[in-house]
């Protein structure tokens, strides 16, 4: 009986140790996780006018400013943020 107990309690840490790993958030490449598109314009956004002109971005969505607006307009706002495609990593992924 004891024996069966253990192992069960033993077949249930292994069980949630490999399964936790899997409910992480998106990361990105350097470990941490990829802000969304209202933390962006918030750390971003210098004028405080809720859209990013291309002298307040920078990164990759500096590099991709002109196909991220799709308006033309100049200014990157939260639904174009929203619907830009996500930057292709660089370098190895972690080993992967």
């Amino acid at each position: 009986m004891k024996n069966t107990i253990v192992k069960l309690t033993l077949g249930a840490i292994v069980l949630l140790a490999t399964t936790s790993s899997y409910a992480q958030p998106p990361q990105g490449h350097d470990g941490k996780k990829q802000p969304t598109a209202a933390e962006l314009i918030k750390k971003m956004d210098a004028d405080k006018d809720g859209k990013l002109s291309k002298k307040e971005v920078k990164g990759p969505i500096k590099d991709d400013f002109e196909k991220i607006d799709t308006d033309k307009d100049g200014y990157l706002t939260l639904e174009e943020l929203k619907k830009a495609p996500k930057p292709e990593r660089k370098g190895p992924e972690g080993g992967r």
